[in-house]
């Protein structure tokens, strides 16, 4: 259940178009609102193209939105002047998809994980190896390490790399956008213990991007379903795949295996293919891939309903019962 007095960022009714070729609009979100609750996770869940990945950058500042506001702490950092944003960008950073493509070649990583502390004026230079010693040691990693390129090291080790560079400027928001897509499974449950480590002892939020809806909620307090550029469903992180009433969200976590699952039950993939976002359709954006599609979703886009405390929900079929 949402407790708004614990809230730290709220981004409301967010819109973000990209211009296209032949003067049409590409619109990567669509009347985005999302809570982020201190010491939480709020998991992002959804097709490549869906919008997260926007939907995260708009957070960090890397990307401003065409319409709407983001609060942080009640203020709208979207009306930040940039002095602000750039002071503002040491509480919402940021862990990236491939580690090695984030990092220069160049510099060790005694260099990379303090960079952002002397950035901002909070170490001197003389203590660059007391600090990156305490960082490596806070994602479990040797304090040697600080002397070593990024290329000597492992896609595992390098994460947890870009993980304390994050961390190193304790913000009280970290987005993880696809940040363990790229590793093995093995190595993906290790970084989520770490995140999850981290959280507890450092109460920060975090915000993660994942395909995956398994691994999803296996972390995540709260989980938001997006659909080419729409939140189509909110819900409880703690068995999402069991509760979840749009047919999207159905069809996501059946198209994938859970050791909680049904055995009877079969893994089938998600019918169709998504319209492209340069061609959306009047109505509900699911409609074409969804068996329960009526008149009425052909017509009108469903708005999210809260259908019980915590759990919304933007279907027809579900919300005119």
């Amino acid at each position: 259940m949402l407790n708004e007095s614990n809230v730290v960022l709220q981004a409301n009714h967010i819109l973000k178009n990209f211009p296209a070729s032949g003067n049409r609009t590409l619109t990567a979100c669509n009347d985005v609102t999302l809570s982020v609750q201190k010491g939480k996770t709020l998991g992002i869940v959804g097709e490549s193209g869906c919008g997260k990945s926007t939907f995260v950058k708009m957070l960090v500042q890397l990307e401003e939105p065409t319409k709407g506001e983001i609060l942080f702490h009640g203020k709208n950092i979207v009306e930040l002047s940039s002095h602000e944003k750039w002071m503002n960008r040491q509480k919402i950073q940021m862990v990236f998809q491939d580690p090695f493509s984030a990092f220069n070649p160049k510099m060790k990583i005694i260099d990379i994980v303090t960079e952002p502390l002397l950035n901002f004026g909070r170490i001197k230079k003389s203590e660059k190896a007391a600090y990156a010693k305490k960082l490596l040691q806070m994602v479990e990693l040797p304090e040697d390490f600080i002397y070593r390129y990024p290329h000597n090291m492992s896609g595992g080790q390098r994460q947890r790399i870009g993980i304390a560079r994050a961390l190193s400027l304790e913000p009280e928001i970290l987005i993880c956008d696809e940040s363990t897509s790229a590793l093995d499974v093995s190595i993906q449950k290790t970084i989520v213990e770490l995140l999850t480590r981290l959280q507890r002892e450092k109460q920060i939020s975090i915000v993660f991007i994942c395909h995956d809806p398994a691994l999803v909620q296996s972390l995540s307090h709260q989980i938001a379903v997006m659909y080419l550029g729409c939140v189509v469903e909110t819900i409880s992180g703690q068995h999402a795949w069991r509760t979840a009433l749009h047919p999207y969200t159905k069809a996501l976590f059946g198209a994938v295996f859970s050791i909680d699952m049904d055995r009877s039950k079969k893994i089938e993939p998600i019918g169709g293919e998504a319209p492209s976002p340069l061609d959306v359709p009047n109505g509900c954006p699911f409609q074409n891939r969804c068996e329960h599609c009526m008149e009425k979703c052909r017509e009108k886009r469903p708005e999210l309903v809260e259908v019980e405390p915590g759990h919304q929900v933007a279907c027809h079929m579900i919300t005119s019962r």
